[in-house]
């Protein structure tokens, strides 16, 4: 039988390491596809390190994922060998869970996720479920589309359902591999954008991204600023950090909302006080389903949004998931397969 590269964990925390292992055929409802770019995402992190429920080992981590479809099973309407897609976090749902039967397939209770409950995309090729891959548009190489199927589109998805409308104030706290996406959205979706970072270095890359203003998070008040701004109607909670997402909460406006996305396990404080007299909210936001991807990489094609991106080979995946965890990558580290 045919054989493809892996990339494999062994155990908790373990090294990543190149193997091989036979090629895998699609069943009844699934898509086999050929791997051609995997983003490495921070937390491809929380599988290697055992830090979710239900993670075992060895394992295969990726879900930004872009190739072709070699390989169709049976009962899958739609797609056909050649096509181009796109997979990520969202990696199917079963469809018979209470929140799959409201139509609301990102809570699945039993959502499948590539590197979690099946191998994911650092390898040559993947077999998915036919209910998670998304087209990807003609604009986009497989380079570009694979950061686009996770953190592109939580930062899209999470702006297009917030309550923020053209016109409105909305910060972004954070311009790493999430928040450089997400000045970029904000901006090209029509909000007074402002950025949020620390260091007066980054502002120059800020405005380049789209954002009209800058705050140095380490010699500004953050929520003063945003106040003097007018008040956020919406800050995207981007960075690492509970503090600085804290620091955020006294600058939203009156029915602001602090949307989190970058996934730290320590508490955010916020004091009731700083909620009930402003309506204000906080809340999560996950991906989004692989329609969401679709209409993220149709939106970003459509504006030129594009991921700032190095590019490693996947015989380098131990040294370029290092170097992704590290922070020192600018900002989307993608694994090529050459194929």
């Amino acid at each position: 039988m045919p054989s493809i590269r892996s990339v494999q964990v062994d155990h908790p925390d373990g090294e990543l390491f190149l193997t091989t292992r036979d090629i895998p055929d699609p069943g009844p409802g699934q898509v086999r596809v050929t791997v051609e770019a995997c983003g490495i995402c921070h937390s491809d992190n929380a599988f290697v390190t055992n830090a979710l429920p239900g993670v075992t080992f060895p394992l295969t981590p990726g879900h930004e994922i872009a190739g072709r479809i070699d390989a169709v099973g049976d009962g899958v309407a739609r797609w056909r060998p050649g096509d181009r897609v796109a997979v990520g976090w969202f990696g199917g749902a079963c469809l018979y869970c209470d929140h799959c039967r409201d139509g609301d397939f990102m809570h699945c209770e039993n959502l499948q996720v590539p590197g979690w409950q099946y191998p994911g995309g650092y390898a040559e090729a993947v077999v998915v479920p036919a209910s998670a891959i998304a087209r990807i548009p003609d604009e986009f190489t497989a380079v570009d589309a694979g950061p686009m199927a996770c953190a592109g589109v939580t930062t899209y998805n999470s702006l297009r359902r917030s309550q923020a409308r053209p016109g409105d104030l909305v910060a972004i706290l954070g311009i790493g591999g999430l928040g450089h996406l997400g000045v970029q959205f904000a901006a090209k979706m029509g909000f007074d954008t402002v950025a949020i970072a620390r260091g007066q270095d980054k502002e120059p890359l800020a405005t380049k991204l789209g954002a009209r203003h800058y705050i140095d998070s380490t010699t500004q008040d953050v929520a003063a600023e945003l106040r003097r701004l007018g008040g956020a109607r919406v800050v995207q909670a981007t960075a690492a950090s509970s503090e600085a997402m804290a620091a955020t909460i006294d600058g939203l406006s009156t029915d602001g909302e602090l949307i989190v996305i970058g996934a730290v396990p320590t508490p955010i404080p916020v004091s009731p006080f700083q909620l009930i007299f402003q309506s204000r909210a906080v809340r999560g936001h996950p991906a989004g389903t692989a329609r969401d991807v679709e209409r993220t990489l149709d939106f970003a094609a459509m504006t030129g949004i594009r991921a700032m991106i190095e590019e490693r080979p996947l015989d380098d995946a131990a040294a370029a998931y290092r170097h992704a965890l590290s922070g020192k990558a600018r900002f989307r580290v993608v694994l090529t397969t050459g194929l």
